[in-house]
């Protein structure tokens, strides 16, 4: 099933495909990313949690629904990969600033 996606976080999914190591030129320089319990704020912080994440799973990410309001856009995911619980479907909660996302939660 294909989903349209605002062109920041379609941007964000196409970088987790390809090119994980650029995926903090999505965010705006203060984003905030919330993860696994954890807080990561501005782009070099977001930039080692992703490259983190990408050493220690392989997996791939594929958008199955999203749901927009007035401020948040809810996209929801399957993830497959080699890290405990696979598969799993995660909530993504973006944020948008102009052509950027200035927040991200990620839960299950």
């Amino acid at each position: 099933m294909s989903v349209t996606l605002p062109q920041p976080i379609a941007a964000y999914f196409a970088a987790d495909r390809t090119e994980r190591a650029s995926i903090a030129d999505c965010f705006t320089e203060g984003a905030v990313v919330k993860d696994e319990g954890k807080t990561h704020t501005g782009r070099e912080a977001i930039r080692r949690w992703k490259a983190e994440a990408s050493t220690k799973y392989t997996y791939v990410s594929e958008p199955f629904t999203v749901v927009e309001d007035t401020e948040r856009t809810i996209v929801t995911s399957r993830v497959t990969g080699n890290f405990p619980g696979s598969p799993v479907d995660l909530r993504y909660s973006f944020i948008l600033e102009g052509d950027k996302i200035a927040h991200l939660e990620i839960v299950a």
